[in-house]
């Protein structure tokens, strides 16, 4: 049986003298039945409510068993004990999970809005978001909370942390305190402090494992990690370390929304500043420690947070990413939003962690020989942009200002992205490709950086496309009213979202000569050949940058631009998409059209909890630009807002593609 704070209820025989004990081992809470009680906000209580009928033996009861909402969260083991003259016996009743209650006011997790519970607590569907400020790409997510033996494996996840190890007793009455337990999920769904749920793996080699890519939803790794005796599972990365610790938190009644803050900056040595060394041909340099990701993922959960005095309750970020030590395990958080926004610094936990994450100078140089050519410093990169998933919506929500006071406006609408009610930035509409997009207006600039003689800017012309040659302008001028002798290198790194670019792939050098006041523009494409990856992934990455020489003064300027190069999607179709009922056969249909110029082969995977009992998978070749349709039949079992969701794997060229839709079950 499964409760929030709240009341159970259970039919008992009459005697003279009766009580309930529930006991989470090894605390035990004896609780008299009385016939007249009130529910209690400090202890539990259990009152007589009503007959039952019993022709065939003695009258019965109705007994209902209260909470406080400062009970532990835990798996509590419930007795009656009743008394009769001389004759005492004890009777199991069973067993029921006890979880915290955003319903109820004097819960520490308390949320007024029915519509924000209805997300952050009822909701198993959501969206990740990936790639770069200026090019967003949504990942549908399955949270799975509801699937068949999840919430055990999260209280066993409980069980199992080394704070439970070292002292059941103490770690059993710190549960009542949302703070505590955010602190040990944190820990415990990365695997390196403990028996925790994943592994991380951020080299691409993936061998003895999975792709942190093809991973779709939350449920098939919680299985994992139980069915294999709660060994690591391989792999995640911190889009995945969030989710999952968005469905534990979920699971144990904690509001909880996942965040993506596009270019956080990782500031090893502490002093807000990341510095970006370049080559004088515009290669980017691995030098120091610092970096910056192009994005960065972990959760936020409300709750109070008395530990910090009036004014910072609310959302709270917490990291199971391994990244940083907190208090010698590493974890991340609780740390609360207001306190980053208002530069706290001395607030429990990890505030100074996450305010450099998204604030900070990044120090631009040019070196050559180990000798400064020339430095700029950008004080807009950092935390650019900080988002989650749109409440009731497959959309995205902006929330930089709750974080920092500056912000910088990247994203606009791409064209062919239907109207999402006017608001700024909607999701493309499901029908016309699946996962939504948000990309930047071809017209617009990248970067641009002026010194005294020269500016020099990079333009893309579109946003990038696995399988599509990349496109983009190189415009120069010259600022002064005497003809100039320049030289132009251009150069595109292969890139992970989280450490500085590998190796060069393509590169171009070129003598400019240009006159007074004049402005040179020259286009350049990178073919898909040049760019590919071998590993597959649902999003390549690319450091594009360029150094512009002054022959005579030898000064230089750079502009630079990391940009994410997104997958084609799926586009998935209901059949009935109005008239989607509980326990009614239904039919999907996956489409799909190869853009490539050769033929493809992979797996589809078609999934949905309380959708699909087993997830549809078919193995495909595609021919070039060959359109495949393939339908999917499903029965709902439970209503509600669901998502169908498709990844398609392909081999060669090695790529990760999803699609989804969204279905809203009625009722029967």
């Amino acid at each position: 049986m499964l409760l929030h704070t709240n009341c159970y209820h259970l039919h008992v025989c009459c005697f003279s003298n009766s009580s309930i004990s529930a006991y989470c081992c090894p605390i035990v809470v004896e609780v008299p039945i009385s016939k007249i009680a009130q529910p209690s906000l400090t202890q539990w209580t259990a009152a007589l409510e009503r007959s039952v009928p019993n022709p065939s033996g003695p009258r019965a009861l109705s007994v209902s068993l209260s909470s406080p909402a400062s009970a532990s969260v835990g798996v509590y083991t419930l007795q009656m004990r009743l008394e009769a003259r001389l004759n005492v016996k004890t009777h199991s009743v069973g067993q029921f999970t006890l979880l915290c209650n955003p319903w109820c006011q004097a819960d520490s997790v308390f949320l007024q809005s029915e519509d924000l519970r209805t997300e952050y607590v009822k909701s198993d569907i959501g969206l990740l978001f990936k790639g770069s400020p200026r090019n967003l790409v949504s990942r549908p997510w399955s949270f799975d909370q509801y699937e068949k033996g999840i919430l055990d494996i999260c209280m066993k996840l409980l069980q199992l942390s080394p704070q439970y190890q070292a002292d059941m007793r103490k770690d059993l009455q710190n549960r009542s305190d949302p703070v505590y337990i955010g602190r040990v999920i944190s820990a415990m769904v990365n695997s390196n402090d403990d028996k925790g749920v994943l592994s991380g793996n951020w080299s691409g080699d993936y061998s003895g494992g999975v792709n942190p890519s093809k991973w779709s939803g939350s449920a098939d790794i919680l299985r994992k990690w139980a069915e294999t005796q709660f060994r690591p599972v391989k792999y995640g990365q911190c889009w995945v370390f969030a989710a999952v610790m968005c469905t534990v938190m979920r699971a144990l009644g904690i509001p909880t929304r996942v965040i993506t803050n596009f270019n956080s900056a990782h500031d090893t040595n502490k002093n807000m500043v990341i510095e970006e060394y370049y080559n004088e041909e515009g290669e980017k340099l691995s030098i120091g420690s610092d970096s910056i990701w192009n994005f960065h993922v972990w959760v936020e959960s409300w709750m109070k947070r008395p530990d910090l005095g009036r004014g910072y309750d609310g959302w709270q970020v917490l990291d199971a990413t391994p990244q940083e030590r907190s208090a010698g395990m590493l974890r991340c958080g609780p740390a609360a939003v207001k306190a980053v926004y208002e530069q706290k610094v001395d607030a429990q936990y990890d505030v100074p962690f996450v305010y450099a994450e998204v604030n900070g100078d990044v120090h631009i140089i040019i070196v050559r020989d180990g000798r400064v050519l020339s430095k700029t410093v950008d004080k807009r990169r950092v935390g650019a942009l900080i988002s989650t998933k749109q409440p009731g919506s497959m959309s995205m929500q902006d929330i930089t200002s709750e974080y920092k006071t500056e912000r910088v406006e990247f994203i606009s609408r791409a064209p062919g992205i239907a109207d999402g009610g006017g608001a700024e930035l909607a999701g493309i509409a499901e029908g016309a490709g699946g996962a939504g997009r948000y990309s930047i207006q071809p017209a617009a600039a990248v970067e641009r950086e002026v010194f005294k003689a020269v500016a020099v800017s990079l333009k893309l012309l579109k946003a990038p496309v696995v399988g599509e040659n990349i496109s983009f302008n190189i415009t120069i001028t010259n600022n002064e009213a005497a003809p100039k002798q320049l030289k132009k290198h251009v150069n595109a790194q292969n890139k992970e979202y989280n450490r500085n670019p590998t190796g060069t792939f393509w590169e171009a050098h070129d003598d400019v000569k240009i006159g007074p006041n004049e402005t040179v523009t020259t286009k350049h494409e990178i073919s898909f050949k040049e760019y590919m990856l071998k590993e597959a992934a649902e999003d390549s990455l690319v450091n594009l940058a360029v150094v512009v020489e002054d022959v005579k003064s030898q000064e230089r300027v750079l502009a630079s631009e990391e940009f994410n190069i997104r997958t084609p999607t799926l586009d998935v179709q209901i059949q009935n998409e109005l008239s989607v009922i509980i326990n009614k056969p239904q039919v999907a249909t996956v489409t799909f059209t190869n853009p490539f110029n050769v033929a493809v082969s992979g797996e589809l995977t078609v999934s949905g909890s309380g959708l699909l009992e087993e997830k549809a998978q078919m193995s495909l070749t595609i021919q070039p630009r060959e359109t495949i349709k393939k339908p999917v039949s499903f029965t709902p079992k439970m209503a509600g807002a669901k998502m169908l969701s498709a990844s398609l794997v392909l081999e060669d060229p090695p790529t990760v593609l999803h699609g989804f839709k969204t279905i809203n079950v009625q009722a029967s």
